[in-house]
């Protein structure tokens, strides 16, 4: 036997749902995008309960808030978080200059020395010994390098 609900709760226990649905999203993934849907729903899930039977309204305020917020305090969010992130010894390597102690020829590998530390690298170029070198990224334990300009 089910139970019979009328438009009005039933869009309340829908928006809830979304809630509930959209914050374990975002737990899982920390993205900081389904949270802002949590909050379109619980502006949906208000007027729901003010005025149950709208569901247009409903939907119209959970899209243009979700999509607001997602637009308008995201990247501030994402920008702040960012700030804070501790960098990895090999990832404060990015964009440094290194020498090549070991020459890089036809895409072998060779290496490079950055910070009193020996690293193997790779590039695209030819990189002769005692050239300097930009790192582009760290791919495993490689550096990956450019000749620097």
């Amino acid at each position: 036997m089910f139970l019979a609900l009328d438009l009005g709760t039933t869009m309340i226990l829908i928006w809830f749902g979304v809630i509930v649905l959209a914050g374990i999203i975002e737990a899982s993934t920390m993205d900081l995008t389904s949270i802002w849907f949590s909050v379109g729903a619980l502006f949906a899930l208000i007027i729901a309960v003010i005025w149950g039977d709208n569901v247009i309204l409903q939907a119209v305020i959970f899209i243009v808030v979700s999509i607001l917020l997602l637009l308008g305090l995201r990247p501030v969010f994402k920008k702040y978080i960012r700030k804070n992130e501790i960098k990895t010894n090999a990832d404060k390597l990015v964009g440094r200059t290194a020498i090549c102690i070991k020459p890089i020829v036809n895409g072998e590998r060779g290496e490079v020395k950055i910070e009193g530390k020996i690293w193997t690298a790779i590039s695209n170029e030819d990189i002769q010994l005692d050239e300097k070198v930009e790192v582009l990224s760290i791919d495993g334990v490689k550096l990956v390098v450019k000749k620097q300009q």
